[in-house]
């Protein structure tokens, strides 16, 4: 056998391993051949060719086992189980690029489905390779490891503390510097992982000098950037009253209110999301928010889009109205009422709903001027019918309720409480009684329209206990008119009258 004839047989060898691997890897990514390929142990199959003499066959394997992994959890185990982590990494730095990109999918796609998985990779000691991936002159290996990092770091304080340790966040500082936008999007939202745990985690990304580099690209046209950018400042943002005047002070205003009206909902919400975490800390903060004409904006936002979009600006309006009176009244001279009433009408999602109905308790719970821009809305009404609705949550139910209570305890403007009056059930009806309560006995012609729209008929029909707050509410209500007006509209006088009629003996 000649020299030629031997070598063609491990030329063949070659081909073979090359053109296994290169099956297995395009049938894992067709989801109808995983559980042929689960059944025939593939993951054994393909752990050899890791340590292949080819770099490409290497590399190869190591995809067709990531795309394995990410498919499902017990794909991603029997990856773990097969001792495939620490032979993945254990050559890392010497490799190619292409092979550090397939072993940081690799090490993503078992992270991404559990805490458990993710730090089993974590012990194999596979941070520090990933560490030193993002330190790479290729980008395609540090966007690679970089969301390895992120998918690691998103499940718990723990783990999100163990990339900290590894050193990964003056790096991860780094690549939001790159020019390559898929870099800096992948960074971003890996920062974006850490920060969103604890105030301590966040304190370390801010030391880092993040703040600065992501409020800069805010005005990047790119939508999925600005997506990640914004989550990662509101995530910062949201811990502290430090860390969110840390956020405002680089100068994310007004830029920030044009993502508000961007085309991409996604960086809507997440536009309104940073706002809300900035204004909900304290009043001087809401103030800020408020003088940058953040309100406007949100309120213009929460008109223009439909869905869970809406939340996070039906908050920020919430939390601006609750910090003070004054913060209040900027929300309905800015016409904040009527976009969150068509909220509780037009949504179906109960928590939005839900939202809109505390927003909307927050502004009228101040004054009686509050209260009573919020009943001319005709937001009552609705919120009445919402709280009586049994397809209504019990969340939602206790939100109408809590918004009706802190609007009512202020609102004397009876118009809008007497329609109520004939509507709502025993455990409303203290807080409307309570108000005429108030209002009557220093008003006149509030007392005759009283009589005359059968609100008093309406009272001394109310079935209340005796001794109870609704009794004396009643009672008050009743004092203010004489007692035979008062006994004329009580139930079953018209009765007692044409029985005194029945037994009148005429004067002949």
């Amino acid at each position: 056998m000649s020299q030629r004839q031997v070598l063609q047989v491990f030329e063949q060898y070659q081909r073979a391993r090359s053109q296994f691997a290169q099956a297995v890897a395009d049938l894992a990514a067709r989801p109808q051949s995983i559980d042929t390929l689960r059944s025939a142990d593939v993951v054994c199959l393909l752990r050899p060719l890791l340590l292949d003499v080819v770099p490409s066959i290497r590399q190869i394997a190591a995809l067709a086992l990531g795309r394995l992994a990410d498919y499902d959890v017990e794909l991603a185990e029997a990856v773990v189980k097969a001792g495939i982590v620490p032979q993945l990494i254990g050559s890392l730095p010497e490799e190619n690029r292409y092979y550090k990109k397939a072993a940081a999918f690799v090490l993503r796609a078992i992270a991404k489905h559990s805490p458990q998985l993710a730090n089993a990779i974590v012990q194999y000691g596979a941070l520090y390779m990933l560490v030193i991936c993002l330190e790479d002159f290729d980008p395609g290996v540090k966007e690679g490891a970089s969301w390895a990092l992120g998918y690691i770091a998103r499940h718990n304080p723990e783990l999100s503390q163990a990339v900290v340790d590894a050193g990964a966040v003056p790096l991860l500082v780094l690549c939001i510097q790159e020019p390559e936008i898929a870099l800096k999007r992948i960074a971003a939202s890996t920062l974006s992982d850490i920060s969103k745990h604890s105030p301590e985690l966040a304190q370390t990304v801010v030391d880092a000098g993040a703040i600065a580099y992501l409020a800069q690209m805010i005005p990047n046209p790119d939508a999925k950037l600005k997506r990640q950018v914004l989550s990662a400042l509101s995530q910062i943002a949201k811990h502290s009253v430090i860390l969110a005047q840390l956020v405002a002070e680089a100068e994310i205003f007004p830029v920030v209110l044009t993502c508000l009206k961007n085309s991409d909902d996604y960086v809507k919400k997440n536009g309104a999301t940073l706002i809300r975490e900035i204004a909900k800390h304290t009043p001087e903060l809401s103030q800020y928010v408020v003088n940058s004409g953040g309100v406007a904006a949100v309120i213009d936002c929460i008109g223009s889009c439909r869905g869970t979009v809406r939340l996070p600006g039906i908050m920020t309006l919430g939390y601006v109205a609750a910090h003070s009176e004054n913060l209040s009244m900027v929300v309905i001279v800015s016409k904040g009422i009527p976009p969150l009433c068509l909220c509780l009408v037009e949504e179906h999602e109960d928590h939005i709903k839900a939202a809109a109905a505390w927003a909307l308790g927050q502004i009228g719970r101040h004054t009686t001027e509050h209260a009573r821009h919020v009943a001319v809305a005709n937001v009552l009404p609705t919120l009445l019918d919402i709280f009586m609705d049994p397809r209504s949550s019990e969340d939602l139910k206790t939100k109408t309720k809590n918004a009706l209570e802190n609007i009512l305890q202020k609102c004397t403007y009876l118009p809008a409480l007497e329609p109520l009056l004939h509507e709502a059930p025993l455990s409303i009806m203290p807080h409307i009684i309570g108000q005429f309560s108030k209002v009557l006995p220093r008003d006149s012609k509030a007392r005759r329209l009283f009589v005359t729209t059968g609100g008093l008929k309406k009272v001394q029909e109310i079935k209340a206990e005796s001794g109870s707050l609704l009794q004396e509410y009643i009672n008050t209500i009743n004092n203010c008119y004489p007692e035979e007006i008062v006994r004329y509209y009580s139930p079953g006088y018209s009765e007692t009258l044409l029985e005194r009629v029945e037994n009148y003996q005429p004067v002949l």
